[in-house]
């Protein structure tokens, strides 16, 4: 039977596997999603129903719902009510977890059309505190340093072209749909963004354990009217180029018997200390 819903919707129980409409759910390879209509934006596959609700009201356009919750919640129903004009297909958790390869810890998939990146000069319009991700590949930084930012105020990510992707499932579950909440923009290789953010206006931090670095509540920082923290790779750090080009070189002061955190942790930490003071 289909989910108990007080409107029929257009609810289509999956009796084969191999229908074409599907293909979307057996694809593991979310690179291949994202690039799937080049030069058009791609697909990317959101879910349980709390983080779908968000990605719709954000804007995002639900191509199919792939669903095995029968008695839906809020955010299930809101779902269902969105998506009346949408093909929603329903199984049983088995037929379910056969079709994607796993459980569905959210009992609900939705395949969604990504939308045009905008501009660093569109992204960072109005803002006043943004951040910046260089080259962070995992993606459960991604989606922690998204979550961060939207309980601190941050208004605006940027991410470089080698970052992780925001709507890759794990991030989107991370963040708890919050990469649906804040302007991002992912830039290509050959962006200078700290040129293109200096010409903003922006005042460039760079995240570094070096010598000469400042505390993250360094007076000047603060004062600044416009602020863009750039945060780096979970190995490494920040290219030399970046650190060297940037307006400070920041660190968050620690007990010495520790000489890092991870860089969803750092982002927290950050964040608070530039938002506490207008939270």
């Amino acid at each position: 039977m289909p989910p108990k819903t007080d409107n029929p919707h257009n609810f289509i129980e999956i009796s084969n596997l191999d229908l074409p409409e599907l293909d979307a759910y057996k694809q593991r390879n979310e690179v291949r999603l994202l690039r799937i209509n080049e030069p058009a934006p791609g697909i990317f596959i959101c879910e349980s129903a709390k983080v779908i609700r968000r990605a719709i009201e954000a804007g995002y356009e639900p191509i199919s719902i792939l669903t095995a919750v029968n008695n839906p919640d809020e955010d299930t129903r809101y779902v269902y009510d969105a998506c009346k004009d949408v093909p929603i297909y329903y199984g049983t958790d088995e037929i379910l977890r056969e079709l994607s390869g796993y459980a569905l810890t959210g009992g609900v998939f939705s395949a969604m059309r990504r939308k045009p990146l905008d501009s660093i000069k569109e992204i960072v319009s109005g803002k006043k505190l943004i951040a910046v991700l260089e080259n962070v590949q995992n993606p459960t930084n991604v989606g922690a340093i998204f979550r961060s930012a939207a309980a601190m105020g941050v208004e605006a990510i940027i991410l470089t072209y080698d970052c992780s992707d925001p709507l890759y499932r794990r991030a989107e579950r991370v963040s708890m749909g919050t990469v649906f909440q804040i302007p991002w923009t992912k830039i290509d290789k050959k962006t200078d963004y700290i040129e293109e953010l200096s010409d903003n206006g922006f005042t460039t931090v760079a995240m570094a354990l070096r010598d000469d670095a400042v505390r993250i509540d360094n007076p000047g920082i603060k004062e600044c009217d416009k602020l863009a923290i750039i945060l780096g790779n979970e190995g490494y750090g920040l290219c030399s180029d970046t650190i060297k080009r940037s307006d400070y070189v920041s660190m968050i002061p620690m007990n010495p018997a520790v000489d890092s955190l991870n860089v969803g942790a750092a982002s927290a930490v950050m964040f608070w200390e530039l938002m506490r003071d207008r939270l």
